[in-house]
């Protein structure tokens, strides 16, 4: 029996988690699950599966789960704030962290997990993109097992050789394909982009995800944090890692080798199939989803990436290129100016402005410690606030 702690369990990766987890009743266990505030789906939730721990940041959100608990008699025990989740990621009866908390908010306690040595399955790509080295190096000091959960890069592991060693050329390997859907605007012209709306962004053609990643895929900037994120995962450096637009998003990502071979991980789009594999591994057991109709699928395309219309796409791999906390700078400017456009203070492409001018107005600075990394994020989210009121737009007031 593996005993589970679920990092942001009411967002769309948690429910899948919970999903594939309730498939298998006599393999995991539920200890802890966590929330920012949703309480009501939180409580839901603990009705279900019972969990010892219970984990809100936001007090209020925590008193009205408490009360909601002990009415219904659960002995689930409810906490509050950062140090409990950190506690409830390195648990000593906890086996496996799944950290799907979106942003930075999911740096602390994937790192705690990774100290403690938790079989970790990585869903918040933040984590590596603002402190690769930092918490790689927790992960091997440690021997924590580290698991990719979006379906890129555990597409990636999967078509990688099984003992992958972490040397691209030792195991044949020519190069990683990572694969994009294109988001919502693929085809929109630039001229077009202006005048987007949040709404709009966040209908993505092929995936049910939060308002914040669904941006992001829309920019496809989602794209660049995670060409940063299979830098870490995969010792692979900017050149090896090349995006390839697949508006049907049934090829999940590619490995090429130097024979000519090029391996492929497909499926339908549904997280619950790279949430399987991570749980399982290094077996497989059913997760809910249907197998892959080739006659439905019909035809693939691929495409280069468009880095005039996506900027964001660039500014990542400028990102990686220049090292130390330019990833972190990259990563907080990004999450303060989508923040303001789905709050209406700013345009679409107003995004990818910012970002770039944050880059150039802070200092790139080596990473040795965690505090080098929540330095740089907290001067790139101050800069990116002063600039976000001095261009406050008027575009989406309603």
């Amino acid at each position: 029996m593996m005993n589970l702690t679920i990092l942001g369990s009411t967002g769309s990766i948690g429910c899948s988690t919970l999903d594939v987890v309730a498939r298998h009743p006599d393999k995991y266990r539920v200890t802890a699950l966590t929330a920012q505030c949703r309480d009501e789906v939180l409580f839901e939730q603990c009705v279900n599966f019972e969990p010892r721990y219970a984990v809100l940041l936001d007090k209020a959100a925590a008193a009205r789960l408490a009360q909601k608990i002990a009415g219904a008699n659960l002995a689930t025990e409810v906490l509050c704030g950062v140090e409990a989740l950190e506690r409830v990621a390195s648990l000593p009866e906890v086996d496996a962290v799944m950290a799907a908390i979106v942003g930075a908010a999911g740096l602390h306690p994937t790192l705690a997990a990774a100290r403690a040595g938790k079989k970790i399955l990585l869903a918040n790509k933040e984590t590596l993109v603002m402190a690769g080295a930092v918490f790689m190096d927790a992960v091997r000091a440690s021997g924590s097992v580290l698991l990719p959960i979006d379906s890129e890069h555990n597409a990636i592991f999967q078509a990688l050789p099984h003992h992958y060693s972490g040397n691209l050329a030792a195991s044949g390997v020519s190069k990683i394909l990572l694969t994009a859907s294109g988001g919502p605007f693929r085809n929109t012209p630039l001229s077009e982009l202006q005048n987007i709306t949040p709404e709009q962004a966040c209908a993505h053609p092929n995936w049910v995800m939060g308002r914040k990643i669904s941006v992001d895929s829309a920019t496809m900037m989602n794209k660049g944090l995670e060409v940063i994120e299979a830098h870490w995962l995969f010792n692979a450096p900017a050149d090896s890692i090349q995006v390839v637009v697949h508006p049907q998003s049934v090829i999940h990502s590619l490995v090429q080798y130097v024979d000519g071979s090029v391996i492929a991980q497909m499926g339908n789009p549904d997280m619950r199939t790279p949430i399987a594999y991570a749980l399982a591994y290094p077996g497989r057991m059913v997760s809910g989803v249907e197998p892959l109709d080739l006659f439905k699928v019909a035809t693939l395309d691929f495409e280069a990436p468009d880095f005039e219309s996506f900027p964001c796409l660039k500014l990542a791999y400028q990102a990686l290129r220049a090292g130390g906390t330019a990833p972190a700078v990259l990563n907080a400017a990004n999450e303060v100016a989508v923040a303001a456009f789905l709050d209406r203070q700013i345009s679409f492409l107003a995004i990818p402005r910012l970002i770039e001018e944050v880059l150039a107005a802070l200092p790139v600075v080596a990473v040795n410690t965690l505090d080098d990394v929540l330095s740089a994020d907290a001067a790139a989210r101050k800069v990116t606030l002063e600039r976000v009121r001095q261009m406050i737009s008027p575009v989406f007031t309603a």
